[in-house]
């Protein structure tokens, strides 16, 4: 196959089309091609979505028939290569799949016992925290996730959920066994306890502030805002004012300087990655429209743009399109640079070599 057109092989790497043989980029013209099939359009490396669920909804683990249909609406998205950010359901099945995205794995969710959604996690104890953590760590592919913070109905609101010693050893022990760990957290109050303790990366992170931005920027702590996600912080309020008042105001004080919080995090020189937290109430597919919640935030686009494709394909350990790399790319009608809208209704996708409508 030929890609006529420009290709976006990094934030100020332009070049004029690319081959695909083998299944891999190349941008030297093959010797001998006779039959070959033209597409013509933008290129840009197959998104990423550093924050889903594969094998998870709103109840717990699904079957494989739903879990099948989760990843091919990332793929038909555009999204080729997925962090699965905890999951109870075994998907290893779907790496022997070429016509399914790529998986990295976060085992399952850690959360502290009675402090998360039911079915979701393993839940321990913080004296169990270890232990979880190194067999977490077997299951997946470099990543834990910890539940960092959650509702505390004895006190009516988000308060962490492990005490400063416990989380560091566990981190450590994430790192011995060469995982990287990532932690969900709406709030403000672990932040500071996480960073110190060496998380690599939190979830969400809408509880950022000026002290704890500073302190992920000098540490290099990476976020994935998931604000797809966050829109639906008031709905939760809504549902929550009831019984957790306290709660539920600070769940809209969150949302509301949701993208204040974001484009600092930004303007301080954090990692910033796409993710949507699809699998649990959200549907999958949603990674073009996390792009746009970035460029409302105030992110550049090709800010945007890095943080959905070769900023978070480097993160991940993933090549971009580079000559030889697997040819797992997006065609598009026109510049997502000039607008971010063209993500949403992409002319081809290819992955693995093939475009996906053969698959």
């Amino acid at each position: 196959m030929r890609v006529d057109g420009p290709v976006l092989a990094g934030p100020d790497d332009v070049r004029d089309g690319l081959w695909i043989v083998g299944g891999r980029v190349t941008y030297e013209r093959p010797v001998g091609s006779a039959d070959v099939r033209t597409v013509r359009g933008w290129v840009l490396p197959g998104l990423v979505d550093a924050h889903c669920h594969v094998g998870l909804d709103e109840h717990g683990a699904v079957d494989a028939d739903t879990t099948l249909a989760q990843a091919r609406a990332d793929r038909d998205a555009g999204s080729l290569l997925l962090r699965d950010a905890g999951s109870p359901a075994d998907t290893r099945w779907i790496d022997d799949r070429d016509d399914l995205p790529r998986l990295v794995r976060a085992g399952r969710h850690i959360a502290r016992t009675r402090r998360y959604i039911r079915n979701y996690a393993e839940e321990v104890e913080p004296a169990g925290l270890v232990e979880q953590v190194r067999r977490q760590a077997g299951r997946g592919d470099g990543w834990v996730k910890l539940v960092g913070d959650w509702i505390d109905r004895s006190v009516g609101d988000l308060t962490p959920c492990w005490p400063a010693d416990a989380v560091a050893e566990a981190i450590a022990a994430a790192h011995a066994a060469g995982a990287r760990v990532t932690a969900h957290c709406f709030a403000e109050d672990s932040l500071q306890g996480l960073a110190a303790a060496g998380i690599d990366c939190v979830e969400h992170a809408c509880g950022l502030t000026d002290d704890t931005i500073a302190l992920f920027a000098d540490r290099g702590i990476a976020i994935v805002p998931t604000l797809v996600n966050i829109a639906t912080f008031p709905t939760i309020a809504a549902g929550a004012e009831e019984r957790f008042p306290r709660y539920a105001a600070h769940m809209r004080a969150l949302h509301a300087r949701r993208y204040e919080t974001i484009r600092s995090a930004y303007d301080a020189g954090i990692p910033i990655y796409v993710g949507t937290d699809a699998g649990g109430s959200l549907p999958h597919g949603l990674a073009a429209a996390e792009v746009a919640e970035l460029v409302k935030a105030g992110l550049p686009p090709v800010a945007a743009l890095a943080a959905a494709t070769w900023s978070a394909r480097a993160w991940l350990g993933f090549p971009g399109l580079e000559e030889g790399a697997p040819a797992d790319l997006v065609v598009y009608p026109a510049d997502p640079r000039e607008d971010i809208a063209v993500l949403a209704v992409p002319d081809l996708i290819v992955l693995r070599g093939r475009p996906v409508t053969d698959a």
